[in-house]
């Protein structure tokens, strides 16, 4: 569904860019130079204070301008500027409560940017090289199948995991980076974020917007694929490997921000 096999590209930068070595040679610095080790604090939640109509645009999850790009843990709108990342928020940054007004606004950001239509037509362009669904067949009328098969999976588990579900049960659809601490435990939390999230208000309930969401997408997508797809066990596939694949997402999220100020330079 939103997040596929081009994921899988990015992975293999982020195992370059960030050895588990990487961070044993940081710590192992700070040891030497008598530095007091920084403890690893858990980003920040929205607190009540801060709910507020007012606050609550889009522009709230807008990451800082260029000229703070130098900052440890700063999340960009896009990854490598194909890929959204509008639900990223960067590490230690503040901000107010979503209402569902704007856990809709920032599904349809995170939905149709043009990155979004970029980043589909690569999926689906992988999706026909693999053969993912034979019943679509092959050639050009065959890529544009793949085509709206993907952005229809796309919209439909955005719909679930960031506006419906969590309007429902007032969570917080977006991903905040720890942005700290040796490689193993930001991996550990970041794919931990599949199974806990945040309230409105700042609790850490279970994740129904993950679970549940991707479910209820799953179902949907039963729709518009083929009769063969449409089986219990087809549909529980979809279902596992979209959670497992947005546990894979999380990680990318996670260390973009090294990795892109590391290795290109924070070019993106």
């Amino acid at each position: 569904m939103r997040h596929q096999r081009f994921s899988i590209l990015f992975l293999s930068l982020v195992t370059v860019g960030f050895h588990p070595s990487t961070f044993a040679q940081q710590e192992s610095v700070s040891a030497v130079e008598g530095l007091p080790a920084e403890p690893a604090i858990l980003p920040e939640a929205p607190s009540a204070s801060q709910f507020s109509p007012a606050a609550q645009s889009q522009t709230a999850v807008s990451q800082p301008d260029s000229q703070e790009a130098d900052q440890e843990g700063k999340q960009t709108k896009r990854i490598l500027g194909i890929i959204p990342n509008f639900r990223s928020v960067s590490a230690d940054q503040k901000l107010p409560a979503l209402a569902a007004r704007d856990k809709f606004k920032l599904m349809l950001e995170d939905s149709f940017d043009y990155s979004d239509f970029i980043y589909v037509g690569i999926l689906s362009g992988i999706g026909q090289i693999e053969g993912s669904y034979p019943e679509l067949h092959t050639g050009a009328p065959a890529y544009s199948r793949y085509y709206w098969h993907s952005f229809a999976d796309t919209i439909d588990g955005n719909l679930m995991t960031e506006f419906v579900v969590p309007s429902a049960t007032r969570e917080d659809p977006r991903y905040y980076t720890l942005g700290r601490g040796g490689f193993f435990k930001r991996t550990g939390y970041s794919v931990g974020r599949l199974l806990v999230t945040r309230t409105d208000q700042g609790g850490i309930p279970p994740n129904f917007s993950e679970i549940v969401g991707n479910g209820a997408a799953s179902g949907i997508s039963n729709l518009y694929y083929p009769d063969q797809e449409r089986t219990w066990t087809k549909t529980g596939q979809r279902w596992v490997t979209q959670v497992g694949l947005d546990g894979f997402s999380n990680l990318i999220k996670e260390f973009w921000p090294d990795v892109n100020s590391r290795i290109f330079h924070n070019k993106y």
